[in-house]
């Protein structure tokens, strides 16, 4: 082969590249579309026919949608004020029993008060108390506003 052909060829080639390299560069800076988001030209032209107007309510059928709207709120608030209210009752039954324990046992109430940890595990590692930093300043609670203040 003759040496300025391969030249030309190799030329040829690392242009190619060049130009690719610009191109990708340019585009680089633009996001790449999803295809999830992108809306058919077909439904675009569409929109006006497919939109329909709001139904029109009757003042009974407001009135109604009000007071189901109301009875739903009552419902859904005695549900809360029963909840906190079972939870309050459990909550005494078991201090009453923890007190009626102590009464009999101090051993049996401390342990009935310790944690479990078979039921949920528990596992430090690390450090359980960071060193104290050397040259450190504490701060005392002080606090200066750096706010700035605009003139009315």
């Amino acid at each position: 082969m003759d040496p300025q052909i391969l030249k030309a060829r190799e030329e040829r080639r690392r242009k190619k590249l060049e130009k690719q390299i610009r191109r990708l560069q340019k585009n680089a800076r633009q996001l790449k579309p999803i295809d999830e988001i992108e809306v058919s030209l077909d439904f675009l032209d569409t929109l006006k026919k497919r939109k329909r107007p709001p139904p029109q309510l009757t003042a009974q059928e407001i009135d109604e949608r009000i007071q189901i709207q109301k009875e739903w709120s009552v419902y859904k608030r005695q549900e809360y004020i029963d909840n906190v209210a079972q939870i309050d009752r459990i909550m005494a039954a078991q201090r009453r029993a923890l007190d009626r324990l102590y009464e009999e046992s101090e051993e049996l109430y401390n342990e009935a008060i310790m944690p479990d940890l078979q039921v949920v595990p528990f596992v430090a590692k690390g450090p359980v108390a960071t060193p104290p930093i050397k040259g450190y300043d504490v701060p005392d609670g002080e606090y200066i506003d750096i706010t700035k203040k605009w003139d009315e």
